[in-house]
C-alpha cells in the first residue's frame, strides 16, 4: 500500500528487454534504504527491487503492466516518480493506493494560474472508472483531488511544491501518464455495472 506522497525522484539509467519483460534500473537518492524484494512505485505501478548496485536498483515490469502503464513508454535519463510502501502504523497523507494502476490517460491541457496549475487530462471511459469532483484520483503516482470531473475527463491543481518535486514538471500536451482511480469508486462502478 502506498499513499500518493512522493519521496523523490528518480532517473532511468538503463532499460533491458527480456522475452515478454522490461528491465528498469533507476539511479536514486533513497537505493541506499532499499532491500531486494522490496515494492517501490514508479509513476504509481508497484515493482519489485530484484537487484542494487552502487546508487542504482532494478525492477522488472512484465507484459500485463507494459500493456497497461505509461512503463514501455519510458526512455533512458526520464525521471519517475518514486514512493516505497508504506510503513503500519504511519500518517496516511494522501489516500490509499494500491500501485495498481487502471489506464493511462492523456494530458490535454496544461494552464497556469496565479500561483499554480491546472492540468486535464481525458481518458477511455468505456473501462468503466469514475471520477467525481473532491473525490481521490492518482497521477503517475501522485494523490490529487479532482476538478472538473466529466465522463472521460477531469483536472487536477498542482501547487508549486508537487510541481517541483515530482515529475508533473516535465508534462507537455500529449503527455501519457498512469492513473489508479479511487478503490471504493472502483467497487461502486463494479457493483452499479453488474446490477444494470
Amino acid at each position: 500500500m502506498f499513499t500518493g506522497i512522493i519521496e523523490t525522484l528518480g532517473t532511468i539509467t538503463d532499460l533491458k528487454t527480456d522475452q515478454q519483460n522490461l528491465h528498469i534500473t533507476v539511479d536514486s537518492g533513497i537505493t541506499s534504504e532499499l532491500k531486494i524484494d522490496q515494492s517501490v512505485a514508479h509513476n504509481g505501478v508497484c515493482l519489485t527491487v530484484v537487484s542494487i548496485l552502487d546508487s542504482t536498483y532494478t525492477v522488472t515490469a512484465i507484459k500485463e503492466t507494459l500493456d497497461k502503464t505509461n512503463i514501455s513508454s519510458l526512455k533512458v535519463n526520464d525521471s519517475v516518480n518514486l514512493e516505497r510502501a508504506m510503513k503500519l502504523g504511519d500518517r496516511l497523507d494522501g489516500h490509499i493506493v494500491q500501485g495498481h494502476v487502471d489506464q493511462t490517460a492523456t494530458c490535454v491541457s496544461i494552464e497556469e494560474t496565479a500561483g499554480s496549475w491546472l492540468f486535464t487530462f481525458k481518458y477511455d471511459s468505456s473501462l468503466n472508472n469514475i471520477t467525481i469532483e473532491k473525490g481521490s484520483i492518482t497521477v503517475n503516482g501522485v494523490s490529487l483531488t479532482v476538478v472538473n470531473s466529466k465522463k472521460d475527463a477531469f483536472s487536477v491543481a498542482i501547487i508549486p511544491y508537487t510541481y517541483e518535486h515530482t515529475n508533473f514538471k516535465t508534462f507537455k500536451e500529449g503527455t501519457v501518464v498512469n492513473l489508479e482511480f479511487d478503490v471504493i469508486g472502483k467497487y461502486v462502478s463494479r457493483l452499479h455495472s453488474l446490477n444494470h
